[in-house]
C-alpha cells in the first residue's frame, strides 16, 4: 500500500510487505541487523563471516548480538584477508550454504574482486546453470564520514559492469530490510552497498511482520511534473532537499529512488522523464565511469524526443576522496539545486 503526504512524498511501494502492519521504527543499520538475525533464524544454510564480525558486531556494528545468538560456527571473524573471504563464500554457497559475508569497507574489496567477477559472477553461465551461487556481499561504502581515500569510496561501477552480479544500495531501513531478505534467499551473488551515512541518520517505519523488497523497481520518493532527479544509496536524503527548495518556488519535482543498480527499473525512469522531460542524476561515485551515464544513455536513446533540457548528472569528482573536504567532494543539495536550476532554465 502506498502512502502519500501532503509534500508529495511516497512511501515504497510494490512490495511484498502486508497491509496496515505493525510498524518498528529503526535506524538503517538497525535493519540490517535485524533482517540478518531474521534470516538467521529462518534458515539454518545462513552464515554470517567478515572482519571483527563476532564478538564486537563489526566495525560498525552491524552484526553486534549475532554471534552472542546463533554461535561461533554461523557468525564468526576471518583474517585480514579480503580473497579468503570471498572465495570462502563462493565456496559455500556451491556447497548449499546462504553465505553472507561482510567486507569492512568497500575500499577494500580489490584483494577479492577476481574471485567476485571471475568465479562468483559466472559459475550459473559456465556451468550450463548446473550451479547457482547464493552469495551476498555487505559492505559499508560512500563517503560522510571523513575517512579519506580508503574509507569512503563508491565503486559499485565495477560490479555493474560485472554481468552475473546484482548491485543493491538502500537508501532506508524499509528498503535495507527488505532488500537483504531478497538478497540472501535469492540464486545468484549479490553486493550490498550500505551507505555508511545513513547507517544512524535514516531512521524509519518497517514492519515487523516478514517482507521483501522486490529487485529491478524503484521506488517514487516523491511525485511531480516539472522534473525528474534520480538517485540511489546516500544522496537520497540531499536530493529531496533539494526537491523541497524547489517546491518552495512552485517547481514540482519526481525524486525516485533506484534501491537497485543490477538490474535497474529502466521503466520506472524512462516513464518519469517522458512525464517531466528534465532529469538530474544524482550519485557521490566519480563522474567518469559513473553507474549514472548507463541511466543517461538509456534516457538518450529512448526518451530523447521527450527531453526539455539535456540530462545532467551530479557526481563525485574524478579525484582520490580527500580527508576532510566531504562536504565539497559530495553531491550535497546545493550542487543537486544548481543541476535541477540549469535543466528548468534552458
Amino acid at each position: 500500500m502506498t502512502a502519500t503526504s501532503s509534500t508529495g512524498r511516497q512511501d515504497t511501494p510494490q512490495d511484498t510487505a502486508p497491509t496496515a502492519p505493525e510498524t518498528v521504527t529503526l535506524t538503517l543499520i538497525q535493519a540490517v541487523t535485524e533482517a540478518l538475525r531474521g534470516e538467521l533464524r529462518r534458515d539454518d544454510r545462513v552464515v554470517v563471516f567478515g572482519e571483527d564480525v563476532g564478538a564486537r558486531g563489526g566495525v560498525f556494528l552491524a552484526t553486534a548480538g549475532l554471534q552472542a545468538e546463533f554461535g561461533v560456527r554461523r557468525v564468526f571473524d576471518t583474517p585480514l584477508a579480503e580473497a579468503a573471504i570471498v572465495g570462502a563464500a563462493v565456496g559455500m554457497a556451491v556447497r548449499g550454504l546462504r553465505p553472507v559475508a561482510e567486507i569492512q569497507f568497500a575500499d577494500y574489496i580489490g584483494p577479492g574482486f577476481d574471485q567476485l567477477t571471475s568465479q562468483a559472477a559466472k559459475l550459473r553461465y559456465r556451468s550450463g546453470g548446473q550451479f547457482s551461487c547464493p552469495m551476498v556481499v555487505r559492505t559499508p561504502s560512500g563517503g560522510g564520514v571523513k575517512g579519506g581515500h580508503h574509507h569512503s569510496q563508491s565503486p559499485e561501477a565495477y560490479y555493474c559492469h560485472t554481468p552475473g552480479l546484482k548491485v543493491v544500495m538502500p537508501s532506508t531501513p524499509y528498503d535495507a530490510m527488505g532488500l537483504l531478505r531478497t538478497a540472501i534467499r535469492g540464486e545468484d551473488p549479490v553486493m550490498f552497498f550500505e551507505p555508511k551515512r545513513l547507517y544512524r541518520a535514516a531512521k524509519g517505519e518497517v514492519p515487523t511482520a516478514d517482507f521483501t523488497v522486490e529487485f529491478g523497481r524503484a521506488a517514487v520518493r516523491r511525485t511531480g511534473t516539472d522534473l525528474t532527479i534520480v538517485g540511489y544509496g546516500g544522496v537520497m536524503p540531499d536530493a529531496e532537499k533539494a526537491a523541497d527548495a524547489l517546491a518552495a518556488e512552485g517547481v514540482s519535482v519526481e525524486v525516485l529512488d533506484l534501491r537497485t543498480l543490477v538490474p535497474w527499473d529502466r521503466e520506472a525512469v524512462l516513464a518519469s522523464v517522458e512525464k517531466t522531460g528534465r532529469a538530474v542524476l544524482v550519485s557521490e561515485a566519480p563522474r567518469i565511469g559513473n553507474f549514472m551515464g548507463e541511466v543517461a544513455s538509456r534516457i538518450g536513446e529512448e526518451a530523447f524526443g521527450s527531453l526539455l533540457a539535456p540530462v545532467m548528472q551530479v557526481a563525485g569528482f574524478d579525484t582520490p576522496y580527500p580527508y576532510a573536504q566531504d562536504r565539497v567532494y559530495l553531491p550535497g543539495p546545493a550542487r543537486i539545486l544548481n543541476a535541477c536550476v540549469k535543466a528548468l532554465q534552458y
